[in-house]
C-alpha cells in the first residue's frame, strides 16, 4: 500500500489576491487526499487592522502596523509549527515579503517546503526557490505534489 497512513496539514502562506488557494482546496477535495489546509487570515482589512482594534489604535503607523503583524504572527507562527508541509505563493503583483519570512521560517524549522510562483519570479526568488524542496508554477501542480506525497499515486 503507497498511501501513508495519516493526514497531512499543509499550511498556504502567501499573496491573497487570486484564487489559488480555493483551486488547491478543490483539487485535494477531488482528489479525496488526506490533507487538511490551514491558511493565515486572507481578508485583508481584518489583518491590517486587528492589533489596533484588539489592542488599541495607535497615532504612529509603524506602532500600528507592529502590533498587528504580532497578532498575526501568533496565528501564522503556530500554524507554520504545526504543518507537515508548507506551501508558498509569491504573486507578480505585490511584494510579499510576509511570504518569504514564512518561507524562511518554514525552512529554518526544516518543514518541507513548496514555493508556487509564476516563471517570470525564478530569479528574484532564487533563493527562497533555493530552500524549498519543489518549486511548482500552478495550484494543480501542488496538488499533484500532494496526492503524490499523500497517497504515492504519480498523475502521468
Amino acid at each position: 500500500m503507497n498511501e501513508t497512513p495519516m493526514t497531512w496539514t499543509v499550511y498556504l502562506s502567501g499573496e491573497i489576491h487570486s484564487d489559488w488557494r480555493e483551486r488547491i482546496e478543490t483539487g485535494v477535495a477531488q482528489a479525496g487526499l488526506p490533507v487538511d489546509l490551514a491558511a493565515p487570515v486572507t481578508n485583508h482589512e481584518d489583518s491590517d487592522d486587528c492589533g489596533a482594534v484588539i489592542l488599541g489604535e495607535e497615532d504612529n503607523g509603524f506602532w500600528r502596523d507592529r502590533k498587528g503583524a504580532g497578532v498575526n504572527a501568533i496565528r501564522i507562527r503556530t500554524l507554520i509549527e504545526q504543518a507537515d508541509v508548507v506551501v508558498v505563493r509569491f504573486g507578480d503583483k505585490y511584494r510579499q515579503w510576509n511570504a518569504a519570512f514564512d518561507a524562511g521560517y518554514a525552512a529554518a524549522l526544516g518543514t518541507p517546503l513548496i514555493t508556487l510562483h509564476d516563471p517570470g519570479l525564478n530569479h528574484a526568488l532564487k533563493e527562497v526557490d533555493a530552500a524549498a524542496l519543489a518549486t511548482a508554477e500552478t495550484p494543480e501542480q501542488v496538488v499533484n505534489i500532494l496526492e503524490y506525497v499523500t497517497k504515492g499515486h504519480l498523475r502521468r
